[in-house]
């Protein structure tokens, strides 16, 4: 392995994701597209795959942030436990965790907790907390030590 391309995550509805991740905190827009079958479909082991997808990134990131909405097959929603086995989170570096919660809850965001101290281990002096996006995917909020 050479390094880490991109964390994808299904969404409901790309234009409101793009909405949220762009307007609310702070991604780009890399590109856009829509696939249907091709390789995409042997890729995710759906025959009937029809998506429309997006690429972002935090400006002076590498890292890409891909959102995909499937078009077909029929999505399934549901709220996954922070618990379960393979659920992903996305971590993001904030200067001030209050506001940026507090920032993310009033675009639609729901948060977990309120932000705590990380009182051991290599992050100790930091704070974090989760939040769902307004998906239900978790997006973790870090500040780091002073």
């Amino acid at each position: 392995m050479e390094r880490l391309h991109h964390t994808g995550l299904t969404v409901t509805d790309l234009d409101a994701s793009l909405a949220f991740y762009c307007d609310v905190l702070g991604f780009e827009i890399v590109f856009t597209q829509e696939k249907r079958g091709g390789y995409l479909a042997e890729i995710v082991g759906y025959p009937d795959a029809h998506v429309r997808m997006a690429q972002l990134a935090l400006p002076g990131s590498a890292h890409r942030l891909e959102l995909f909405q499937y078009l077909r097959p029929e999505p399934v929603a549901r709220r996954a436990e922070a618990r379960e086995i393979g659920l992903t989170h996305v971590c993001l570096v904030v200067d001030d965790v209050d506001q940026a919660t507090e920032r993310l809850v009033t675009a639609g965001a729901e948060a977990q907790t309120r932000p705590v101290l990380v009182d051991t281990g290599a992050n100790a002096g930091g704070r974090g907390v989760y939040v769902r996006d307004p998906d239900g995917i978790i997006l973790e909020l870090f500040q780091p030590p002073s």
